[in-house]
């Protein structure tokens, strides 16, 4: 395959990218060319990187989003280092909080670390990948050398930042630690001499005030960032998250995760293309050529994306399959041809076999979902929960949209 030209390759890597203000903008793309044609010009590839605080093992395609774009680097023939932030961790990025964060130790890190390296590989060339870890460099750091760090930065940089301007207006308490996150991540820059860092909207101050800062006050020539948006979650406001329900878990099934990129609202496709998969600039510009004008519909466009979404994490026939269980359960209204199924033995009444196969977590959970009129037993809504189900062997139970459950008689 021909490798695309110059300004192909850089409005490529420039997809998703937000700044939050034009001039930046301009001038890191500027920066990217010209790094792009020196480093074309010496015959080599440019040292790119992204790091990730392995705080959580609970990820969903919006921390991906990053990886994605590491892959683009890679597929045009440049390094590409997985940072894990060990070190970083238990301290823990203060970006757009409003309370300090929980301190983790680094065995939870350590855990932590190998779920987000097995979710990246999924993604990233294996044999391609340099996997490091910032305690190689940081956890040997004296007090001197923090110092010495430190002496680069003032406190008005730090509380420049809304969220600590937010916390020192209210009088919430910001801990000396916090700052220490910025200088360390920066520091990972400049062990690294690395060409391109990659990060969210939320790594603005790291990147372009820190990072860049102090690689020049080193001595290297300072990184260059690409500042991505930051993936929406199925509500299409805010963003991703778990604690907000709105997220698309990686440790799903195919069907539900197609399922879940369906709920996404329209107006929230566009950020989806741009940085949840693998299309570039001149197939998104038709896609949306194509719903501006009306002879695509957002439903078909949608589909799509949900296509190639699961695909990505679960191969092209997964997409598929996916795919035709979404047309027969929510577009033709039948039932799959395939589901878990629940022997009726032993207590038998809604709520026990509710909990008993999983499809609530708790009888708290189980009541709640019946009240909200989110069960049915073939076409019939359950209204009490404690109705015995004894007699409904060969039907099947429908907890909202997506779970379904074969009752079975106690001999089956």
């Amino acid at each position: 395959m021909t490798k695309p030209n110059i300004d192909e390759q850089v409005a490529l890597l420039m997809q998703g990218t937000e700044y939050g203000d034009a001039a930046l903008a301009s001038a890191m793309e500027t920066e990217l060319r010209e790094r792009l044609v020196e480093a074309d010009r010496e015959g080599r590839p440019l040292r790119v990187y992204c790091g990730f605080d392995p705080r959580t093992a609970d990820l969903h395609i919006g921390h991906m989003v990053p990886i994605r774009k590491m892959r683009q680097f890679q597929e045009l023939g440049h390094e590409v280092t997985f940072l894990i932030g060990r070190f970083t961790s238990l301290v823990g990025d203060p970006s757009h909080e409003d309370k300090v964060r929980a301190q983790i130790t680094m065995d939870e890190a350590t855990e932590n670390a190998d779920t987000y390296t097995q979710q990246a590989l999924a993604i990233l060339d294996p044999a391609e990948t340099i996997i490091r870890y910032n305690d190689e460099w940081l956890a040997p750091l004296t007090l001197e050398d923090l110092i010495s760090l430190a002496s680069n930065f003032t406190v008005q940089q730090f509380l420049s930042r809304e969220s600590f301007r937010q916390r020192f207006d209210a009088g919430d308490p910001i801990y000396v630690h916090e700052f220490f996150y910025a200088i360390m991540q920066s520091y990972d820059a400049y062990q690294l001499k690395t060409d391109v860092q990659i990060g969210g909207t939320d790594q603005l101050f790291n990147i372009i005030t820190a990072a860049r800062k102090l690689m020049e006050v080193l001595g290297e020539k300072p990184n260059i960032g690409i500042i991505l948006g930051i993936l929406p979650g199925t509500d299409g406001e805010v963003k991703m998250s778990k604690s907000l329900g709105n997220h698309i878990p990686l440790n799903t099934s195919a069907e539900d995760m197609y399922g879940k990129v369906m709920s996404v609202p329209d107006k929230a496709m566009g950020e989806y293309f741009r940085l949840a998969t693998r299309w570039g600039p001149s197939q998104i510009a038709e896609i949306e050529a194509g719903l501006a004008s009306g002879t695509s519909h957002p439903r078909d466009a949608k589909m799509n994306l949900a296509r190639e979404i699961v695909e990505i994490y679960y191969g092209e026939q997964a997409g598929a399959e996916a795919e035709e269980y979404f047309r027969r359960v929510f577009q033709e209204g039948r039932e799959p041809e395939e589901m878990d199924t629940f022997q009726l033995s032993g207590d038998t009444k809604l709520i026990d076999v509710m909990v008993n196969s999983e499809l609530a977590s708790s009888k708290s959970e189980a009541r709640r979902l019946v009240q909200q009129r989110g069960v049915r037993l073939n076409d019939e809504v359950l209204e009490d929960p404690n109705r015995d189900l004894v007699s409904a062997a060969g039907g099947v139970l429908r907890v909202g949209k997506r779970r379904f459950l074969k009752l079975l008689a106690a001999d089956e």
